[in-house]
Parts: C-alpha cells; sequence; structure tokens
C-alpha cells in the first residue's frame, strides 16, 4: 500500500526525523497547529504502537497487551466505557441499575446495533460473550471478574439481569473492561466480527491490523476515518522516530527522557496523562528466596526508588510504595510511607532471611519502557547493601510468554485501572490469572470481597486502606514507580482525549480521532 508504513524499515526512519532525534538536533519551539473541534471524514489513519506479538488474536478474552487492546477496541464494543472523567458512559448497554445491594444488576441494551455481519445485537449475544470467560476452562484474563455471577438471564426484551453470589457495587466498571467484547451468539472471535466502529480487513499477528469504517456504526458521534492501520512498532525510538517523520499519525508510549525533545518538534503534540501505569518488579512468592518476607522487605529497601524515576522516567512520573492503588483514586492511603532506599535495612533484612543464592532479575524493556536501566540500576542499589543481584538482560520478542510468570523475578507494568477491585481483582486475588507473584493470601482475599460488597463509603475507604497496608507490608511485588501516560499526535489529528488510566483515548483512539488533511 502507498500510504503503508511496512515498506520502511527502522534504519530507514532513523534518517530522517528520527536521526535528527538521536542526534539530539530536533528544532525547538516548532508551532503546533490548531485543530478544530468539529470532525472530519475520511482519510487513512496509522497508529504505532507497541506490545505486539506474533502470539496476539482477536479473541477479546485472550488480549494480552496494548497492541491487541487498540486493535481490539476497533472491532468489538462493551456494555460500558470510560469517559473522559473517569465516569461511566454507555455504550451497548444504554442504563444499568443494582438491586438487591448490588448482588443484582439490570442492563437494558440498545435498540438496532448491528454487528458486521448484519446480524441484530440480542441479549443472548451478550451472554454469549459473558459466558466465554466463565467456567474452570477459559483462559480469559478476566475470567476472574465473573466468577461471583451465578446467573446471565434475559427478564425482558433487551433487559439482561446479572445475578451474583455477593455485592459488587463496581460490577458496570469491570464491564468496561476492553476484554468484554461482545461478538454474535455461537460466533468464532478470531474472526473479529463484533459491533464496532470499524470492520476486519487483514490480520498480521505482530505486524499490523487493517480496518474499515464500519458504515453502520450505532455511534454516529464517532468513527471519522475511512480506514486504519495498526502498525506494531516495538521500539520505542522506531515508534519516534515514526510519528516525526509523519509515517504514523499517532503512538503510545512516548519514551520519557526523549519527552522535551519531542514536544519541541513541529507539528507534533504530546499527550500526557498522570499516574497512567505502574512499574513492577513481581518476585515468585513460591519460590526462595522470595518465600520469605524478610527477603521482600530487603529487596523493598534495597531499591532507589527516586533514582529510577528521575533516570529512567525523567522525573514524568511519582516515586511508588509497592502498592497498586495510585493518588488519583479517591481509596488512595496517603499516609502510608513510601519505604526511602536505605542499604542498612536492606542489609538486616536480607540476613535474617538467610538465604546464600542470588538473585536474578530478569529484564526487557517489553517489561516497561527503561525496564533494563532501572533493573541495572536496582543491581547497583542491592549490592550497595550486600545483596548478591544479578540482572539477566532477555529478548523483548516472547517476553510475556516466556519469562514473565514463569522466572522467579521480572520486570512488568500495569495501566491503571478506574476502580481498586479491577488492578486487585486482575493481579493480586490468590486465584487471580494473572498473579504475577504468586503471593496467595487469604487476608487480601477476604478485604478485597468484603470492599466489593460494602455500599457505606467510609467502611469501603478503611477496608481498602487495609488492603493497601498488608500488600505494602507483605506482598511479594516491588512497585518502585507510577508512569504518567505519553502519547505522540501529529498536529493534523483532531479529537484526541485522555482517559484518566487509559492510554490512546481509552483505547478507542481510532474511532475518536479525525484527520484535518
Amino acid at each position: 500500500m502507498s500510504n503503508s508504513f511496512l515498506s520502511l524499515d527502522r534504519r530507514s526512519l532513523l534518517k530522517g526525523a528520527g536521526g535528527a532525534l538521536l542526534a539530539g538536533a530536533l528544532p525547538l519551539g516548532g508551532a503546533f497547529a490548531q485543530s478544530s473541534q468539529t470532525p472530519k471524514k475520511g482519510g487513512h489513519l496509522i497508529l504505532g504502537v507497541d506490545n505486539a506479538s506474533t502470539t496476539d488474536v482477536l479473541d477479546p478474552a485472550a488480549y494480552f497487551e496494548i497492541y491487541a487492546y487498540v486493535a481490539g477496541a476497533q472491532l468489538f464494543n462493551t456494555l460500558v466505557e470510560i469517559d473522559e472523567t473517569g465516569s461511566l458512559r454507555p455504550a451497548l448497554a444504554e442504563s444499568w441499575e443494582q438491586r438487591k445491594g448490588a448482588t443484582e444488576w439490570v442492563l437494558r441494551l440498545r435498540k438496532g446495533v448491528q454487528f458486521h455481519n448484519g446480524k441484530t445485537l440480542t441479549v443472548a449475544d451478550v451472554i454469549y460473550s459473558l459466558n466465554h470467560h466463565r467456567g474452570e476452562k477459559s483462559k480469559s484474563a478476566a475470567k476472574v471478574y465473573l466468577d461471583t455471577v451465578t446467573e446471565l438471564k434475559e427478564t425482558a426484551p433487551g433487559e439482561l439481569t446479572i445475578t451474583l453470589s455477593g455485592g459488587n457495587a463496581d460490577l458496570p466498571y469491570l464491564l468496561a473492561d476492553v476484554h468484554f467484547g461482545i461478538g454474535p451468539d455461537g460466533g468464532d472471535f478470531n474472526k473479529g466480527i463484533g459491533t464496532g466502529a470499524f470492520v476486519l480487513e487483514n490480520f498480521q499477528p505482530g505486524v499490523r491490523t487493517l480496518t474499515k469504517r464500519n458504515p453502520n456504526y450505532w455511534d454516529s458521534s464517532r468513527g471519522h476515518v475511512d480506514s486504519v492501520e495498526t502498525i506494531a512498532i516495538n521500539d520505542s525510538t522506531a515508534r519516534i522516530a515514526a510519528l516525526l517523520s509523519g509515517k504514523a499519525h499517532i503512538i503510545n508510549r512516548v519514551e520519557p527522557r526523549l519527552l522535551s525533545r519531542v514536544s519541541a518538534a513541529p507539528n507534533v503534540k504530546v499527550h500526557r496523562s498522570p499516574d497512567a501505569a505502574i512499574y513492577t518488579f513481581p518476585a515468585l512468592a513460591n519460590q526462595a528466596p522470595f518465600t520469605s518476607i524478610d527477603a521482600r522487605l530487603a529487596l523493598k529497601y534495597a531499591i532507589d526508588r527516586q533514582q529510577i524515576l528521575n533516570s529512567v522516567l525523567a522525573g514524568v512520573g511519582s516515586v511508588a510504595n509497592d502498592q497498586p492503588i495510585v493518588p488519583s483514586s479517591r481509596y488512595y492511603a496517603a499516609d502510608i510511607p513510601t519505604r526511602p532506599y536505605d542499604p542498612d535495612k536492606a542489609a538486616f533484612h536480607w540476613k535474617k532471611a538467610g538465604f546464600e543464592g542470588k538473585v536474578v532479575l530478569s529484564a526487557s524493556d517489553s517489561g516497561f519502557t527503561g525496564a533494563v536501566d532501572a533493573a541495572q540500576l536496582y543491581q547497583a542499589s542491592a549490592q550497595k547493601a550486600g545483596i548478591p543481584f544479578e540482572v539477566d538482560r532477555v529478548p523483548s520478542d516472547g517476553y510475556w510468554d516466556n519469562v514473565w510468570l514463569k522466572k522467579p523475578f521480572v520486570a512488568s507494568n500495569w495501566s491503571t485501572r478506574q476502580t481498586p477491585d479491577a488492578i486487585l481483582s486482575l493481579v493480586f486475588l490468590s486465584n487471580a490469572e494473572w498473579n504475577e507473584s504468586a503471593w496467595k493470601s487469604e487476608k487480601l482475599d477476604q478485604l478485597v470481597f468484603a470492599a466489593r460488597a460494602e455500599t457505606d463509603e467510609a467502611k469501603r475507604k478503611q477496608i481498602y486502606h487495609d488492603v493497601q497496608v498488608l500488600i505494602a507490608d507483605e506482598g511479594s511485588e516491588v512497585i518502585p514507580v507510577r508512569a504518567d501516560g505519553l502519547d505522540g499526535a501529529r498536529s493534523n489529528v483532531g479529537g484526541f482525549t485522555s482517559v484518566p488510566g487509559l492510554a490512546l483515548s481509552g483505547f478507542k483512539v481510532a474511532e475518536k480521532v479525525w484527520l484535518e488533511s
């Protein structure tokens, strides 16, 4: 295709604007043309997105990282969405209400919605799609969100009632998760047939996804461009080069250390979203030395968080305190102190742990941008505490399949979720599919379940406070920093919005933006 990024290799990118980037010769003070607020129709949108893999699929239950989220969100809709204020927005469900202490939720579907194959959306489609994540054999990453569902039933035409074994005041927020894309009853999700703003044209895992505008899309305020090409660009330098050269209209994860240079480039704007992700070093709690709380505490005192924030994130974020709830959440426990870098305390706890071997941290920048540099800084600070610490630099390709959840100590990251329960259920519950530290705490499980069902706000806040203390003190994850989200866009892109905690306009950038020319 003449307008395809595929014909350009990384070397050719670096000769143009990317070469100027690497040489530190970007023009300063470039003007940024303001786009109009009136959407324009037409054009071919090119997105450059990282964390793509040859193992990616179109089935929403199997989405693993942001590339799949962004490509999948073009094809599938969820029942509800998160808007630019962090609030719920109707999508395939026009309304919802809780009953019986949030043990029952009633959702009413939007009328007249069509799938890409012409079928009209029904409650049966929604039940089929949600059941796709349920059951003992389900491998869905979002399975845990529906573990308490006891019944899905059509209680009136276009009305779905979800019955739970226990109260869940956050259920609609969970249903906004991109994994809960709705497909037709009995269909194969890997065919990409949804109700989304775009229809699948071609899917090459780890390479690109090509879609065209859905002429029957139910939301007339979205879906402006004629086609979208979502290119896999895992290398951060290549992504920036593509943006600066105009070979991509939008990219995600701008390298923080290059933020000032990218921001100064003409015809480019960087959209910043505070506390968009947490960077983590999960250690498998079922393997030595991480079976010992003292070993975990030693590693938490042995990391210089401020140094990592300054060096790896260039200050574009904040120091974290080993628990996943972020300051923008109303449940954030601001009174929990952040552990300082303390080699003496680290050495004390390491000696108390009594482990004779060495700690090996497996890292790749697929874990998070700058993970290898962060691991090396961690190594240096830990060695000053007398901890025998080594860094195993592993390939980025296949990182999430071969390293994460496999190696005992790795680098990882998580997008901020809209509720504490969403991140806790996904990563920290004992039975969570993605419990990346293998830490199992019955006490934590009980607290999370109690908070989920609690409708008294003051009581709920106290329970989440206790959750944060427990994870920070006993959990097997070192969470040193929170990263602000940095997405880059060309000046002719209109309609780009920021959604709290979610990159690329809440993964819906393809249907929200338009091209001025």
